[in-house]
């Protein structure tokens, strides 16, 4: 695979329906449930990418043997206290901050040190934000200098139940916690502004002892030890987080519809989707059901004549934080101004996100003010880019590459886009279904 791709040409519109791979939250997460479940799991339409990889390679130095095929993931779990610690054990989490700080939660006996590192990317981001609260149920860190990986986690064998305040909307910082709740003795009390909630869910099918409260800003969570957990049999919907890209780009191009089918619509998830309803696009789900605590459906997506701008509600952000790169792009083609605030998360992500869509938006011819938390995007619903635009340097982060593909084809010139292979730790097939729309366009 080239280092770079260029795009010179416009996507015509289009009618199709398409399938996008499993969940990537709900992968990674199947993965480490079943590694501390009593038996053998198994999954199907796992999200085979980069970031899955390396969870199932973590769980692999940790005792627990995985059959991995085209069909199936098959985890034979070890039990909630099973994992096999030897000394110098150094998990590589590579680009997956969620893999990173979920499994330092079960972590926190290890009777030796283990070390975490990551790549270039990975390694800038905070993890003081979770070593904080596992330190005090009696986890011991050495970070970087910055706060950083390389880390080291010292388990302890007396773990004491905590109380948490989890106010940033962090999933990552909220699921850690529990996982370290379920090894340790006594109640774990966490309360937490929203966010995905995809291991509670979890947790709540396996019958664990979890209780949940959800009040209007945020969620009261307790958790006990856990004595033992059920396998999982798990058939994993589509990522609304990858199809949000073929979403976006059905509604920047006139007169196209599609279909995304058995997608996850968790409430904690579709941010994206409300906030492309409030700018006029047509969006329906069909053929909804719940499976294993989560709500499925085929989304249906249908151009508009015109964007809408908007002010979009705060309380969306958590439910839109891995989307809001190609909402932007749609805040470019609206008529009139958006603004978007309260967005400092994003920048804890694989790059500084705001900045990165601040660069996109500039590069294509699109005024926007951006401080530090908040971005005001003027849109031109005529935008048609005659320039040449390269997009490098943004630390390989796989949604400014998808996001800046989605420009490319939507509003013209010539891209040139570094760092492809940067799909590979999310999405890995973007291009196979990127060519299926635009196969025999109309």
């Amino acid at each position: 695979m080239s280092n770079f791709i260029i795009i010179n040409k416009k996507i015509k519109s289009f009618k199709k329906k398409i399938l996008v791979p499993g969940d990537k939250s709900l992968s990674i997460r199947f993965v480490l449930f079943s590694a501390i479940a009593s038996g053998t799991s198994k999954a199907y339409n796992l999200l085979i990418s980069d970031d899955v990889i390396s969870a199932i390679n973590a769980i692999k130095k940790l005792g627990v043997k995985v059959i991995l095929n085209k069909r199936y993931c098959k985890i034979f779990g070890k039990g909630i206290d099973g994992f096999k610690y030897k000394k110098n054990i150094i998990i590589d989490a590579r680009n997956s901050g969620t893999l990173a700080r979920l499994i330092l939660g079960l972590l926190v006996n290890t009777p030796y040190p283990i070390k975490i590192i990551g790549d270039k990317s990975l390694s800038r981001r905070d993890f003081k934000r979770i070593a904080r609260p596992l330190s005090k149920f009696g986890a011991k860190f050495i970070l970087n200098r910055n706060g950083s990986l390389p880390l080291k986690i010292f388990g302890s064998k007396n773990l004491l139940p905590i109380k948490y305040f989890e106010k940033k909307g962090s999933a990552q910082c909220k699921s850690s916690v529990i996982f370290a709740g379920m090894k340790t003795k006594g109640k774990t009390l966490i309360k937490a502004k929203k966010s995905r909630n995809h291991t509670e869910l979890l947790a709540k099918y396996l019958k664990l002892p979890i209780n949940i409260k959800n009040k209007k800003n945020f969620d009261l969570i307790k958790i006990n030890k856990v004595k033992k957990i059920n396998p999982l049999n798990y058939n994993i919907p589509a990522d609304i987080s990858s199809a949000s890209f073929f979403i976006v780009l059905t509604a920047l191009i006139k007169n196209s519809e599609l279909i995304v089918e058995n997608v996850n619509i968790n409430p904690s998830r579709i941010g994206v989707i409300t906030i492309l309803k409030k700018m006029g696009v047509v969006i329906k789900f069909k053929k909804k059901k719940i499976y294993k605590g989560e709500k499925i459906a085929n989304i249906y997506i249908k151009s508009p004549k015109i964007l809408k701008p908007i002010n979009c509600p705060t309380s969306l952000n958590a439910g839109a934080i891995d989307e809001f790169l190609v909402i932007f792009l749609l805040a470019a083609k609206a008529k009139g101004t958006s603004f978007f605030n309260d967005l400092s998360e994003l920048n804890q992500k694989e790059s500084p996100r705001l900045k990165w869509g601040s660069k996109i938006l500039n590069s294509m011819g699109i005024k926007n003010i951006t401080k530090k938390n908040s971005i005001k995007i003027f849109g031109n619903p005529n935008l048609n880019i005659k320039k040449r635009i390269v997009i490098k340097n943004y630390f390989k982060d796989h949604r400014v590459f998808m996001t800046s593909v989605i420009a490319a084809l939507s509003f013209g010139g010539e891209w040139k886009i570094y760092d492809q292979d940067s799909i590979k730790s999310s999405f890995p097939s973007f291009f196979k279904i990127l060519n299926k729309i635009k196969k025999k366009s109309a």
